[in-house]
């Protein structure tokens, strides 16, 4: 069986979410969500259409995954020093928005 986590209900919509909309988030960066998302660049004629760091062949994907597998933000800029702590964190900002305009199928384990 699969259980779909994300989706658009009640999520999909700004407004459904109005302490990211346009307000700083606290202590991480001076940056609004929007500004964030601005370092994201989608062009079809680079690394396949992919969502990359603006003005970098670094698939937003790739950053996602060095965070997921623990890697932290100091790592990151010691492995790809052309970035920089908002790159990564435009990176957070855009998997954010992501997961709310899609599913991810994800398998239900049976309880114990």
């Amino acid at each position: 069986m699969i259980v779909r986590m994300g989706g658009t209900e009640g999520h999909g919509n700004r407004q459904a979410r109005p302490e990211l909309n346009g307000h700083r988030a606290s202590g991480m960066t001076s940056m609004t969500q929007e500004e964030l998302l601005q370092r994201i660049s989608i062009d079809p004629g680079i690394c396949f259409g992919k969502p990359c760091i603006r003005g970098h062949r670094i698939w937003v994907s790739l950053i996602l995954d060095l965070l997921a597998a623990g890697t932290t933000l100091e790592r990151i800029l010691e492995l790809y020093p052309q970035l920089t702590r908002d790159d990564v964190l435009a990176c957070i900002a855009y998997g954010s928005e992501m997961s709310r305009e899609r599913y991810v199928d994800i398998p239900l384990t049976k309880p114990a």
